[in-house]
């Protein structure tokens, strides 16, 4: 496709997506700006945006809960030793897989695509349907990528096993789980493909509910054949539990597919023809350079994993568990976080795709300010009730008191580096959504994997588990930095210095709520207790601080609840006279 230059609009009334006195706001390099005349009326609205984020919030802690539940079973089965340490280096091959072909790199380069297509269809430009062309372009090979990919894990498992984890005491079992869990590398990117489709549709159910369905796979299966099969039965449930995921997308995929075109949003512009360059063929949008990029740095972000667990196979039987244990809570609240931008990443294709750079960068900037606020309070949480939280979720069965203890200190240090994972994983959606080729997300994340690497051969010896979790801390922190100092006119164009002062505000209000609910709950012996103390004292220093600083807008989400709750009390006042 041979680009063209921005055009500027000419009449004499304000453009579309125009700041007022007439300043155009900047414009991504490559990314053509809206025609004056298109009318905009395909932009979800706040109300839908919000019950999209709560349904996909809800799914997302059902199956967080239920991820809990796989890993309290793992734990109450087979414990913190060589058994369950065989099953998570087999566990490496799925946990990339979730995130090169669910979570991250399958949806940087789908739902974009996806948003031209249907970007395409509602203007009647196309034929045949620009959404079935893409798929028709992309799926097949796709899938003869996946299944040749995962053959040749399988086959190499023993390869795969001694780079992964060379100081394992029971390779041979950690083998033949490898080869079983190597299976998700299809079902997952069936699954991604799937999820990135529906979502770009604004179809947030059935991809949200994919994690349950994984979740419930993988425990009945780990309970049903744990006594015959040991521990590798929960390596057959990760292979049964891809495949439900993608069979519970599939039918509402396919209905949206042959629904052919939707109903025009967008009225056909005369002298405008959108994407008429790019041909008929809307595969065309997936670019083999963006397509390479994208992979990379997913990778290159799971290495982070890879270092850790390369690290911990020479520390004692269960260091590996204790940091996978660890890092599941401690990332529970950037699970949550992390569902705000889920649904407003197709808003940010859909308004790139469109043109619309304002709308597009207003909701990057909200979406780092909200998220950064509530990925903060759940750290600040994880650090007043670590010893707690893992004591009544895990110590039970195989599962020690001196495993809760390990556990709970490196949850601790995971937690500091909460906020560099959730910044990361939201503004490398600002360089993608654009459909456009770009690199520095790779050296961004290719600087901090190489300093986790780094940090953590000079701190495994003297600090062990401990000192690997914060090895990934600092490196993830180091990428979140050079991502958002590298913010400019190859991406969305987001005002750094704002969102770094508006991230401010709720940094300070989780430091003082850690420690304030640290110290509340040391006073209980009961873990219980101490937990409920713990959470309820760090909240209500967090919602403090953050109504006292404004953090996130809080003010104005909370005024509405609180004017109501004042209203309710003064009826009932009134009545009671």
């Amino acid at each position: 496709m041979r680009p063209r230059p921005p055009t500027t609009a000419t009449a004499p009334e304000q453009a579309p997506g125009q700041a007022p006195g007439g300043d155009a706001p900047p414009v991504a390099e490559g990314v053509r700006p809206a025609p004056p005349t298109v009318r905009r009326t395909g932009a979800p609205s706040r109300r839908f945006l919000a019950r999209a984020t709560l349904l996909s919030a809800a799914l997302s802690m059902a199956g967080a809960v239920l991820g809990l539940g796989r890993d309290q079973t793992l734990a109450q089965l087979f414990g913190a030793g060589v058994d369950s340490d065989a099953f998570l280096v087999a566990w490496t091959l799925p946990e990339m897989a979730s995130t090169l072909l669910i979570e991250d790199g399958m949806a940087f380069v789908l739902v974009p695509a996806f948003s031209v297509a249907l970007a395409r269809r509602a203007r009647g430009i196309g034929t045949p349907d620009p959404v079935r062309a893409l798929v028709t372009a992309s799926l097949p090979r796709l899938c003869l990528v996946l299944a040749g990919s995962a053959a040749v894990l399988a086959a190499m498992a023993p390869q795969v096993v001694s780079v992964l984890a060379p100081g394992l005491p029971d390779p041979a079992l950690a083998v033949s789980c490898t080869r079983l869990t190597a299976t998700c590398v299809l079902s997952f990117g069936l699954a991604g493909y799937f999820s990135a489709a529906l979502r770009a549709h604004r179809a947030y159910l059935a991809p949200g509910a994919i994690y349950i369905a994984y979740n419930l796979a993988i425990i009945a299966t780990m309970f049903a054949l744990a006594d015959r099969w040991g521990v590798r039965a929960a390596a057959l449930g990760v292979a049964i539990g891809g495949c439900v995921m993608a069979a519970v997308q599939a039918p509402s995929l396919w209905r949206r597919i042959t629904a052919g075109r939707e109903p025009g949003r967008f009225a056909p512009v005369s002298g405008y023809d959108g994407d008429g360059e790019d041909g008929e063929d809307g595969g065309r949008t997936l670019v083999p350079a963006l397509v390479c990029a994208v992979l990379l740095f997913t990778l290159c972000r799971q290495s982070q994993v890879l270092i850790e667990r390369y690290f911990a196979s020479g520390l004692p039987a269960g260091a590996i568990s204790h940091l996978n244990y660890a890092q599941k809570v401690a990332q529970f609240p950037m699970s949550l976080a992390m569902m705000v931008c889920v649904v407003t990443f197709p808003v940010v294709a859909r308004a790139i795709a469109e043109g619309d750079l304002r709308r597009a960068r207003d909701r990057v900037e909200r979406d780092l300010t909200l998220m950064g606020c509530l990925v903060l309070f759940g750290a600040a949480v994880v650090v007043a009730c670590a010893p707690q939280i893992v004591q009544l979720l895990f110590q039970r069965g195989a599962f020690t008191a001196q495993d809760t203890a390990a556990t709970a200190a490196v949850m601790r240090v995971y937690a500091v580096g909460l906020l560099g994972h959730t910044l990361v994983g939201a503004l490398v959606r600002s360089y993608f959504s654009t459909g456009r080729t770009t690199w520095f997300p790779l050296l961004a994340m290719g600087a901090g994997a190489l300093a986790t690497a780094v940090l953590s051969a000079w701190a495994v010896d003297p600090w062990g588990a401990r000192g690997l979790a914060a090895a990934n801390a600092a490196g993830i922190t180091l990428t979140a930095l050079l991502l958002l100092k590298g913010l400019g006119p190859r991406s969305v164009p987001v005002g750094v210095r704002s969102v770094v002062a508006e991230l401010s505000r709720p940094v300070r209000a989780a430091v003082c709520a850690a420690g304030a609910g640290l110290f509340c709950a040391g006073r209980f012996g009961s873990p219980t207790a101490a937990l409920a103390v713990g959470c309820a004292c760090a909240t209500v220093v967090f919602l403090s601080l953050a109504w006292i600083l404004d953090a996130a807008g809080v003010r104005a989400l909370l005024l509405p609840v609180t004017h109501s709750v004042r209203s309710s009390l003064t009826r009932k006042l009134r009545h009671g006279r």
